[in-house]
């Protein structure tokens, strides 16, 4: 045991002992107990939410989705750009936007981002000399090619998880909204 001084303060250091058994930290054990308390937990009306569980929903496909691409640091919102504008070359920031309805600010802070990495070019408009035309450089089309396939192992997985008719059933349901 040693002492220090700190002004007129003396403290005492103990030195490192393990804590005792009852304070032990049992990574496995804990996460079995607090999962088997989430379980019991009552929702109470969240239970007949639908928005609660596509909320839960989107939360596990956007957290499996950055594992998935975790290679390329690229989130979803970046990467539905990259693919509508690999889809539609030359369309203009408007019309993506819209399309995938975005807030244009935010969307132009995602293009910025997307354009200082290499991916995506904007220029002049053919067809309006006031708006840009959206088009993906060839490091954007080759780092895409790429992206998609990881995409597709996501899919795979969430498909895995739900089932494939459910996923499909789910899939058609969402697309009838905007």
């Amino acid at each position: 045991m040693s002492t220090t001084t700190k002004g007129s303060l003396v403290t005492e250091r103990q030195p490192l002992q393990d804590p005792p058994e009852s304070e032990r930290v049992r990574p496995f054990a804990d996460r079995e107990r607090v999962r088997r308390k989430r379980q019991a937990l009552e929702l109470g009306v969240l239970d007949g939410h639908l928005g609660y569980f596509v909320r839960r929903l989107q939360v596990w496909i956007f957290q499996d989705f950055g594992r998935a691409l975790a290679s390329f640091d690229i989130r979803p919102a970046q990467f539905s750009v990259l693919v509508v504008i690999e889809a539609n070359s030359g369309l203009s920031q408007a019309d993506l936007a819209e399309r995938l309805g975005i807030e244009r600010a935010r969307l132009v802070r995602l293009l910025d981002g997307l354009e200082k990495r290499g991916l995506i070019r904007r220029q002049p408009s053919p067809l309006d000399r006031r708006s840009h035309a959206l088009v993906l450089t060839r490091e954007g089309q080759k780092g895409l090619k790429r992206m998609k396939l990881l995409a597709a192992e996501h899919e795979a997985n969430l498909a895995k998880r739900l089932g494939s008719e459910k996923r499909e059933v789910l899939l058609a349901v969402l697309r009838e909204f905007p």
